[in-house]
């Protein structure tokens, strides 16, 4: 019996450590051949010099349990570094199909006292890393297609965080490159359908030492699985990789602990019209004033905490 992703490759970033690292042996127990990229630094911050062992670490894991698997150390937020890491899957293994984007790293502030570089710098890891790889690899994709005269298979899985649905005051950088990561994932789902790819995103709550402040209230239990491991989020990653999710672009959905919740996108929950030419003050005053005066205080976004932990 063949495994869903037998006879694919796939690439995911960060994966020397926490979620990357379960999401890039998940898709190797799948069947996957697997490029294991991580810049390797030390801090989660990105400070510290770059170390090829996470990711040479992850990728010989994976070719010891009878997985195929080679290790790549770029930085995804270098333009360059993103081509050579889709060139890589492509001369070890033939073809690219999924495309997994975890790498990201933290420098948390109040917006009020953020320097340019703590939101510059975030940005960069996050947004503009996953931008670089979506980049080479749909090109990739694009040329395949072109080339077959129809559609290819292709697979890219982004990672956004509820910290850009229900906000997080001391994270404005992180917060609105979560947001960008989702305008990102849903403008290349419409735009590579055509040619066979899917694109979706994923808000996982796990614990991992970029979230070890966020879930510092919440003890690991003394036996089973810990709702907060990485290995709950690995499985989503997994499925939407797989030939059976071909069906499944744009989404963003919620995954820890077992549970997996597929979140709408926005819809109107109130609208008004003038009742003149165009809105005056005193109008608007008139009709929203009472509207938001009836509802709670953050109620817009308060259906995040509903699913259980507050937003990672």
């Amino acid at each position: 019996m063949s495994l869903p992703l037998e006879g694919l490759t796939a690439i995911v970033t960060g994966a020397g450590r926490g979620l990357g690292r379960a999401e890039a042996l998940e898709l190797a127990r799948l069947g996957a051949a697997v490029v294991v990229n991580d810049f390797g630094q030390s801090g989660r911050d990105g400070s510290g010099a770059s170390s090829a062992t996470p990711a040479e670490e992850v990728a010989a894991e994976i070719r010891a349990a009878g997985g195929r698997a080679v290790a790549h150390t770029g930085d995804v937020a270098d333009h360059e570094q993103a081509r050579l890491l889709v060139e890589l899957a492509v001369t070890e293994f033939g073809k690219l199909d999924v495309l997994v984007n975890n790498a990201g790293i933290l420098r948390d502030r109040m917006v009020f006292s953020m320097s340019e570089d703590e939101w510059d710098s975030v940005i960069r890891v996050h947004l503009k890393g996953h931008f670089n790889t979506t980049r080479f690899a749909s090109a990739h994709w694009r040329a395949r297609s072109k080339a077959a005269g129809g559609p290819v298979y292709g697979r890219i899985v982004n990672t956004s965080s509820e910290a850009f649905l229900a906000g997080s005051a001391g994270q404005p950088n992180y917060a609105a490159a979560k947001g960008g990561i989702v305008g990102l994932t849903t403008s290349s789902a419409l735009a590579l359908a055509k040619y066979g790819v899917t694109a979706n995103v994923i808000c996982p709550r796990a614990r991992t030492r970029m979230t070890k402040d966020v879930f510092a209230g919440f003890a690991e239990p003394d036996e089973g699985l810990d709702p907060l491991a990485p290995e709950h989020v690995a499985p989503l990653v997994g499925y939407l990789a797989a030939p059976a999710a071909g069906h499944v672009n744009g989404q963003l959905i919620v995954v820890y602990g077992g549970m997996v919740a597929i979140v709408e996108r926005p819809r109107v929950a109130a609208k008004f019209d003038t009742k003149q030419d165009a809105f005056s003050h005193d109008e608007l005053d008139a009709l929203l004033t009472p509207y938001y005066a009836d509802r709670p205080t953050g109620e817009t976004f308060a259906a995040v905490e509903v699913l259980g932990l507050k937003h990672g």
